[in-house]
């Protein structure tokens, strides 16, 4: 069983925001892995099917950003995974544009999808996959994180995120971390 859940923002609104990255990569996640939304389980839209013989479910939870936990928490219950079963795709302020960093277990840091995460399952292991966006902007981060990513950009995170998708895939194959550490991670 494994469960890649990418966070962000349900409203279209928030479609093309930096705090939908992960939203973004587990599309292309699932996309990679030949499965499709096609369902809601656990205040979350659900594309789930068997890779390698193993269930693998990608979510992304439509409970807004800040109770992303409450989400993944049900799905973890409702799937009878465990923590260690679990890789979470988001946005990540404190690491520079375009930057990928995947481990297995740490802090939630700033972000508060995260820290939802972690109060809600009661620990900090499991897996994710940041991907930075730092910026050189002069506004309050609220603000910053629910702007429109840049037409200019696009190419940057259009392949920090792709990237980050494979890896997720990768996770959901059973390929080994420490190579998928090696391999995707990103400055």
């Amino acid at each position: 069983m494994k469960i890649i859940a990418g966070l962000g923002n349900p409203d279209e609104k928030y479609r093309k925001t930096y705090h939908n990255l992960g939203f973004i990569a587990a599309e292309d996640a699932a996309i990679e892995l030949n499965l499709a939304f096609r369902h809601k389980k656990c205040r979350a839209l659900v594309a789930e099917g068997y890779v390698k013989g193993e269930k693998v479910v990608v979510a992304k939870p439509q409970t807004y950003m800040n109770l992303s936990g409450e989400s993944v928490k049900e799905l973890l219950a409702y799937y009878k995974a465990s923590p260690q079963d679990l890789i979470v795709l988001y946005d990540d302020y404190d690491l520079p544009k375009g930057s990928l960093r995947i481990r297995r277990e740490g802090s939630a840091g700033t972000h508060n999808g995260m820290r939802n995460i972690v109060a809600e399952i009661g620990t900090e292991k499991f897996a994710r996959i940041r991907i930075g966006f730092k910026g050189e902007e002069n506004i309050p981060l609220i603000d910053y994180v629910l702007s429109g990513i840049p037409k200019e950009e696009y190419p940057v995170f259009a392949e920090t995120v792709h990237m980050a998708g494979l890896a997720a895939a990768e996770f959901a194959r059973g390929e080994d971390f420490d190579v998928i550490m090696r391999k995707y991670n990103k400055r």
